[in-house]
């Protein structure tokens, strides 16, 4: 007979006390400015199920975890891989959960079987306990705090704050508990020390996922993990930077500034590359684009071609899934959509993701944001850096930026070229006009050391009859590309792409994001780390 009972969970690792009382001595003297609870949210779920190691019965399975807001508008939770897959949470403090990031699993190298108090195992990397809830709609009343990537130094003070469950209450409060900086475990976590509370280590369930905040400068230095016996073990702030990078790289450049070597977003090291006048003469049919005319090209700049070339060739064959948003100066998006990039020998078809059954040539922009879009540059752009003899081509100065050296390289068209289209979609309600015209253009490749492209960047010169069309002022289109392995083989493939466009006083624009990787004969995601995207539970 299947007899009914309560069964109290208890989350992974770690908790503080429901109640933390005010700590004695410097600790307590502290001011704080910030109201974490506006920071630091309880996660939280509750079913009705069949439970039990030691034999079934039906019981009421509760899990408990913490989180934080990421982002400034807290449409980002960030809380411990453990917590996303114990809990099992489809809302937020009531907003709906629509997307989950994983930062481990049990695949990922590294992983180990971690026992859980409730006498489960769960197998995953330690060093990488993270995982990012995407809700439908900002959490109204709450707001991200600032991060630090300083160095964290002995004997540093800090404060963890987290959502606990009670002994017997089952009502959560959020506990402060400070502690000092120990130093980096083995498996890559930081240990911090605490005071004990009433004699009793940190061992009740629910802060994990928690935040651990310098107690100066009151900025997140980690994310709670687990405990021992006499420490608290948090994953390093670092490990979320690279972890963020990779899922949200555009949230990332808005959330960690100064911590990413390659911005998704439009912008250029240099004053544009305006080339004098006879550098490359008006082509004639019949002649060779005058190269006897133009100055011999640098060694750099030829490799640079090659690599251009090579990569555009590399993305002859693939499938992709391309997620686009489009939105209008700092709002948030007001629409997205998923399409399947499937590219045969370099011809590229769309299609809705994941049931969708028409092909397109392009992806279509939404309604009420049709001025803008993001689709096929990122693989013509490549090929225009590696294939177009009429693009002049200048190694700039190399730069350092956020402690990665780059190499930098600018170009020009003209608009006798004819390399650079623009086609303006014109919105009318009951029909679209889009007519292509050629424009100059000018703009950045980014790589590495080995000449390996990692950003390309691309303004159109608008002449002045489009600027008067319609207030058009300006258009830009920067583009990231990241290492992947496919079948083996480390190879470049796009990860990002964005498009903006000015006109008057307004400014719309479109980012686009690409994972699922597929070789046709073998698939493989692009995050780093088995890191997923999954569909909300």
């Amino acid at each position: 007979m299947i007899s009914r009972k309560i069964i109290p969970i208890l989350t992974v690792y770690t908790c503080l006390p429901s109640s933390a009382p005010a700590q004695t001595g410097p600790s307590s003297t502290v001011e704080h400015t910030q109201d974490f609870s506006e920071v630091v949210v309880p996660i939280t779920s509750v079913r009705l199920g069949i439970t039990g190691k030691l034999g079934p019965s039906l019981g009421i399975d509760a899990n408990f975890g913490t989180g934080f807001c990421l982002d400034a508008a807290c449409r980002f939770i960030v809380t411990n891989y453990h917590v996303a897959m114990t809990t099992r949470a489809g809302k937020v403090k009531g907003e709906k959960i629509i997307h989950r990031y994983l930062a481990t699993g049990s695949d990922d190298r590294g992983a180990t079987a971690n026992p859980l108090p409730n006498m489960d195992v769960l197998p995953f990397a330690m060093s990488r306990d993270l995982a990012i809830f995407e809700l439908r709609w900002p959490l109204s009343h709450h707001h991200g705090l600032s991060f630090s990537l300083d160095e964290l130094e002995a004997g540093q003070e800090v404060d963890i704050y987290g959502y606990p469950k009670g002994i017997v209450n089952p009502i959560r409060k959020l506990a402060r508990f400070p502690a000092k900086f120990k130093g980096p475990t083995t498996s890559g976590l930081l240990a911090f020390d605490y005071e004990l509370s009433a004699d009793q280590p940190i061992r009740i369930a629910g802060a994990s996922g928690g935040i651990v905040v310098d107690r100066k400068t009151e900025k997140i230095v980690g994310i709670l993990s687990g405990t021992t016996e006499t420490m608290a073990l948090a994953v390093p702030l670092q490990t979320l930077v690279d972890f963020v990078s990779k899922v949200e790289p555009f949230l990332a450049q808005r959330v960690f500034p100064t911590a990413n070597g390659v911005s998704p977003v439009p912008g250029n090291l240099y004053p544009k590359f305006a080339p004098p006048p006879d550098y490359n003469p008006k082509y004639i049919p019949g002649v060779s684009f005058g190269l006897a005319h133009r100055p011999e090209e640098s060694p750099e700049v030829k490799v640079l071609r090659n690599k251009a070339q090579s990569l555009a060739d590399s993305m002859r064959n693939f499938i992709a899934v391309q997620t686009s948003e489009w939105g209008s100066g700092d709002k948030e998006p007001s629409a997205e959509a998923e399409y399947e990039v499937r590219v045969i020998d370099g011809v590229q078809r769309f299609r809705e993701y994941p049931d969708g059954k028409k092909e397109l040539e392009d992806i279509p922009p939404p309604r009420l944001s049709s001025s803008v879009r993001a689709s096929y540059e990122w693989s013509t752009l490549p090929k225009m850096v590696g294939t177009e003899w009429r693009l002049k081509v200048r190694q700039a100065a190399d730069v350092v930026v956020n402690k990665q050296r780059m190499k930098v390289f600018q170009y020009y068209s003209s608009v006798e070229d004819n390399l650079c289209p623009f086609a303006p979609i014109e919105d009318y309600g009951f029909f679209t006009i889009q007519k292509e015209v050629a424009v100059a253009c000018y703009g950045e490749v980014w790589t590495d050391e080995d000449t390996n492209i990692l950003r390309i960047s691309e303004n159109l010169e608008l002449s002045d009859k489009l600027k008067a069309y319609r207030g058009w002022q300006e258009y830009q289109i920067v583009l990231t590309y990241g290492w992947l392995t496919l079948a083996h083989e480390p190879r470049l493939v796009p990860l990002t792409i964005f498009t903006e466009g000015r006109y008057g006083k307004h400014v719309d624009w479109c980012r686009g994001q690409f994972t699922n990787y597929q070789r046709f004969d073998s698939e493989v995601r692009i995050i780093a780390n088995d890191v997923q995207r999954l569909s909300p539970r």
